[in-house]
């Protein structure tokens, strides 16, 4: 970064480019699989790693560097890394950080797919994991002794609790334990955990970043060192690689960020504070509503959760709603809802919504960029039909 764009804000830089080839606005989308080179010591000078002469997709993409580039920007990280999607950033980092013997310490409520790479493809491998609660800084110190890696996520999945991350980092370093966090839910934008000591980030850049739902996709980024051991020993051989064209389609997402989040900050909190006044509404998980003393979220986004009582016909409720659809991940400018019980109990998991620690009456939401007058209209309705649903068939 130069000392021009230091006094830049990250809305500008998001949308500045240096000119590309030709005078492009956008920069060039390299759709290729291999780079050539101009001469024999030219190929011998990149491979000495005395240039950074791309050489193949799999490895680097100049599509993919430019992308890298604006993430480390946003995020103050050293490197970073593409990936093809989140949980292959988050499966990179993590196998590429432990061997047989070691521990992970994790929080509790982590995304489910997290969850399950520690609880069944880790513990193939002899490495175990403790889950602790994220909120207590006790039972963090008191499980980081001996451990290899602490894998944090603030706010947590469905239950959307924050982490004093400033302490843990500091606890972290004095037992010499890796510090990652999921930092999908609040996006550099909102959150930048590195600032406070934390190690790695990754991002299931499917989400905030893509923006647009049509590109599923994972970014790590943080400590030099620790991305030079990965890129070293574990991610060419891994061969989740990000294709040029789904980095432009994120470089496009970055673009409108800041605007986006903003959008979906404002809509989620009126949605949230008036469906926590409703008679049904046992709970509701928003960290907006009630900031934590420790939070560095300067912002909230559009995701969070709520629990009903057993007056609600939860099923009829999801198939009552009109603009709310029924689907998986979030992020993009769809509105979308997932009862957790759905999400956790699939098929072949090894969790099962007891053991995760989730109320099974629990409903994740993520209100998109439609209207909220329109969005609350929907969920009023739906509710009110699910009620007289539950009521007529007692």
């Amino acid at each position: 970064m130069t000392d021009k764009d230091m006094r830049r804000s990250i809305d500008t830089l998001l949308v500045h480019d240096e000119r590309h080839s030709k005078g492009a606005v956008a920069p060039p989308i390299y759709q290729t699989s291999l780079f050539t080179f101009d001469s024999y010591q030219a190929m011998v000078d990149r491979f000495r790693g005395e240039t950074d002469h791309a050489v193949y997709s799999r490895i680097d993409n100049p599509t993919v560097s430019v992308l890298l580039e604006k993430i480390c920007l946003l995020e103050g990280g050293e490197k970073a890394l593409a990936f093809s999607s989140g949980i292959a950033a988050i499966s990179n980092a993590i196998l590429g950080l432990v061997k047989t013997g070691d521990r992970v310490v994790c929080v509790k409520h982590c995304y489910p797919d997290t969850y399950r790479l520690l609880q069944v493809i880790c513990a193939r491998f002899g490495v175990t994991t403790e889950f602790v609660d994220g909120t207590d800084l006790f039972a963090i110190e008191n499980a980081l002794p001996g451990a290899k890696l602490l894998f944090l996520e603030s706010p947590t999945t469905l239950l959307f609790e924050e982490q004093d991350l400033t302490s843990i980092a500091a606890l972290a370093k004095a037992a010499d334990v890796t510090t990652i966090i999921d930092n999908s839910w609040a996006t550099p934008i909102f959150q930048q955990p590195l600032k406070s000591g934390i190690d790695l980030v990754v991002h299931s850049a499917s989400k905030y970043i893509s923006g647009h739902s049509d590109t599923v996709a994972g970014l790590l980024v943080g400590n030099g060192s620790l991305i030079d051991k990965l890129v070293n020993e574990t991610t060419p051989y891994l061969g989740a690689k990000l294709s040029a064209s789904e980095a432009a389609l994120l470089l496009r997402g970055l673009r409108t960020l800041p605007l986006r989040l903003q959008r979906h900050q404002e809509s989620a909190l009126i949605i949230a504070k008036r469906i926590s006044d409703h008679p049904t509404v046992t709970a509701v998980h928003h960290p907006g509503l009630s900031p934590a003393p420790c939070s560095l979220l300067s912002g909230y986004g559009g995701l969070f959760s709520f629990e009903v009582d057993n007056s609600i016909n939860i099923p009829a409720f999801c198939n009552s709603l009109d603009l709310f659809r029924l689907g998986v991940s979030w992020g993009g400018y769809e509105s979308l809802i997932m009862p957790a019980e759905i999400s956790i109990n699939q098929a072949g998991s090894p969790s099962a919504a007891i053991d995760f620690g989730v109320p099974t009456r629990l409903i994740r939401l993520f209100v998109g960029l439609e209207d909220p007058e329109d969005l609350w209209q929907d969920l009023h309705a739906a509710l009110a039909s699910a009620l007289s649903s539950e009521t007529s068939n007692a």
